[in-house]
C-alpha cells in the first residue's frame, strides 16, 4: 500500500447496514459473496479480489494502482475485480476504475507502481515493466524501458537488500548495478535513475519528460 493508514483494523460486517467507527476499527456495512470470504491462518478474511477493491475505493488513483499491482502479483484475478468494481456506484469508485486497466503485476514495488501512476497521470508514453537487454551476451533487466533508448531505474532501499547475492556486500551491489549501468550506456542506452524522495516531491515527470522528447518519444 502507498502511505497507509493503518490506525484502524477494517471489518466487513456482511450486512446491508450497521456500520460504525471506533478508536481503532472501521465497521463497514456491505454484503458478502461466499466467494469473497476465505480462510489464512484460522482467520476468516476478504478474498485477495475483495480486499483489493475495498481498500483500492477508499484511496487516490495512485493508491489505488499501488493495491492492484499488489493484487495482481499476488495472482488475484482482474476480470473479478473488474466485475467488484462495475457493483460499486458510489463517487469514490471512480479513481479505482480509472487504476485497474493500468494495473500490471510485473510491477515488482510500490515505488515502481508509484512511479507508472506519475507517469499515466502526466500522459507520457508507456514503459515495458522489467525490460531485458543483452550486452556481450550477458542479460540485464531493468524496471522501466522505451524502446532501445532509454531505461528508468527506481532505486529503492529494498532493491539492493533483493538483488544482493548470499556472499555479497551493499557496496557490492553497488559496484555490480554501476558495471552494469555502464554497459548499457555503451550500447547507447541512457539510463536514468531516481528514488522515493522524487516520488514524494512530484520530480519525476520533470525528470523523463526531456529525455523522452530528446529521443522522440514524447512529442516537443
Amino acid at each position: 500500500m502507498l502511505h497507509p493508514d493503518l490506525s484502524l483494523v477494517h471489518v466487513t460486517t456482511g450486512r446491508a447496514s450497521g456500520g460504525s467507527i471506533r478508536a481503532h476499527r472501521h465497521l463497514h456495512a456491505a454484503p458478502l459473496d461466499i466467494d469473497e470470504v476465505v480462510e489464512v491462518d484460522d482467520m476468516r478474511v476478504t478474498s485477495i479480489e475483495r480486499t483489493a477493491v475495498d481498500v483500492a475505493t477508499m484511496g487516490s488513483f495512485d493508491q489505488a494502482l499501488v493495491v492492484f499491482d499488489a493484487a495482481l502479483r499476488m495472482s488475484a484475478d482482474r476480470t473479478v475485480m473488474a466485475d467488484l468494481l462495475a457493483g460499486r456506484r458510489r463517487q469514490s469508485a471512480r479513481n479505482a476504475r480509472r487504476a485497474l486497466p493500468f494495473a500490471d503485476a510485473a510491477s515488482e514495488s510500490v515505488g515502481e507502481s508509484w512511479s507508472r501512476a506519475q507517469m499515466i497521470d502526466a500522459g507520457l508514453p508507456t514503459p515495458t515493466l522489467q525490460r531485458e537487454f543483452t550486452v556481450d551476451g550477458q542479460k540485464y533487466r531493468c524496471d522501466f524501458g522505451w524502446e532501445e533508448l532509454l531505461v528508468g531505474e527506481f532505486d529503492g532501499l529494498h532493491k539492493y537488500g533483493r538483488l544482493r547475492g548470499a556472499d555479497e556486500s551493499a557496496t557490492d551491489v553497488v559496484i555490480r548495478e554501476k558495471l552494469r549501468e555502464d554497459r548499457l550506456r555503451a550500447e547507447g542506452i541512457t539510463v536514468v535513475r531516481w528514488t522515493w524522495s522524487t516520488l514524494e516531491e512530484r520530480r519525476l515527470v520533470p525528470l523523463l519528460r526531456p529525455w523522452l522528447k530528446k529521443f522522440g518519444l514524447l512529442a516537443a
